[in-house]
């Protein structure tokens, strides 16, 4: 008896031993055909594609990982989406063309760019409500939360600003003049700078949080094409604050940056047209949408080298992953 004991509990520990950690679901936002595309991270294979509302293109998830919550811009409309079920099970109350939006950091109020009504919108998750409106500049799209949740960033294309709003008055403290059609705000995890895309201008302006002064304006140049064609749009910060991401849309490229240098260290060549980007939560692997090759890429972020290239829908715009 004690044998067979012994040879169950080697046989279990064996198999622990080999079964890989639970993976990572990885959810994307197609904007042509109205889907989510749902991808193992371990496996890097789809798992389904799930129809949604029309236009769908900012995508984000709870802090417990049981919510999606989905932009369908045409729809005027918010989707709340049930990850065990992947079935809308609610919507959102937003402005006109919602198209990115950010969590506060305890996961209990969203912040929506109203991208046609010049608008931020408010909502309170626990209710249902919008609890404040507030007017930006033309064209709201970027949104950025800084780690303690007292400051807003939301970047107007046309205006080519980023107003700083603070959270507990919802009133505009700060606007900062970036380069041309600003399209995303990303602050580093110690809070300390926004980094904002310019995707016409082809650049990120680095804003010191406390002075709201643009402190540094990073530029790219890549061999062989012109510079036009270098236009960035989705940025990501590691948790450590050392290395940050963008995504260089017709460029094909992912460039990686140093954040104590300001300096570009590699291009990582992905899919056509890269739009946003998004890590695992173990920080190991970050994953770019591709939206004219229709596939996203998972890349290595030690190596900072592509591994693998999945097919989605059509047109991947946004992407978030499971935080377990």
């Amino acid at each position: 008896m004690r044998r067979q004991l012994a040879l169950m509990a080697a046989t279990l520990a064996t198999w622990l031993l080999a079964t890989p950690a639970s993976a990572y679901m990885v959810y994307v936002s197609n904007e042509k055909d109205n889907t989510i595309t749902i991808v193992d991270s371990t496996t890097m294979k789809v798992i389904k594609t799930v129809p949604v509302g029309q236009r769908p293109r900012g995508i984000t998830i709870s802090p417990d990982g049981n919510f999606i919550y989905l932009c369908a811009s045409d729809d005027d409309t918010i989707q709340v989406i049930d990850t065990g079920t992947l079935q809308v099970v609610g919507t959102l109350p937003s402005g006109p063309d919602p198209e990115l939006f950010t969590l506060s950091p305890d996961g209990k109020v969203l912040y929506v760019a109203n991208e046609n009504d010049n608008l931020v919108t408010v909502i309170d998750l626990a209710t249902k409500k919008v609890v404040a409106e507030i007017p930006v500049g033309v064209e709201p799209e970027g949104m950025g939360v800084s780690p303690d949740g007292k400051t807003l960033v939301n970047t107007s294309e046309t205006t080519s600003m980023a107003h700083f709003i603070d959270t507990q008055s919802h009133e505009i403290i700060a606007n900062v003049l970036v380069d041309a059609r600003p399209r995303y705000a990303e602050f580093k995890p110690d809070g300390s700078e926004v980094w904002v895309s310019s995707e016409i201008g082809g650049t990120v302006s680095v804003i010191d949080n406390a002075t709201h002064e643009v402190t540094h304006r990073i530029t790219f140049e890549i061999p062989g094409l012109r510079s036009e064609a270098i236009q960035p749009v989705g940025v990501n910060i590691t948790a450590d604050g050392k290395k940050a991401y963008v995504a260089l849309g017709p460029a094909n490229r992912v460039a990686v940056i140093n954040t104590q240098t300001y300096q570009v260290e590699k291009y990582v060549l992905v899919g056509q047209r890269v739009w946003h980007l998004a890590f695992t939560p173990d920080q190991k692997t970050i994953i770019s949408t591709n939206g004219i090759s229709n596939d996203i890429t998972f890349i290595d972020v030690a190596s900072d080298e592509p591994i693998e290239s999945v097919t989605v829908g059509t047109l991947p715009w946004g992407v978030v992953v499971s935080p377990k």
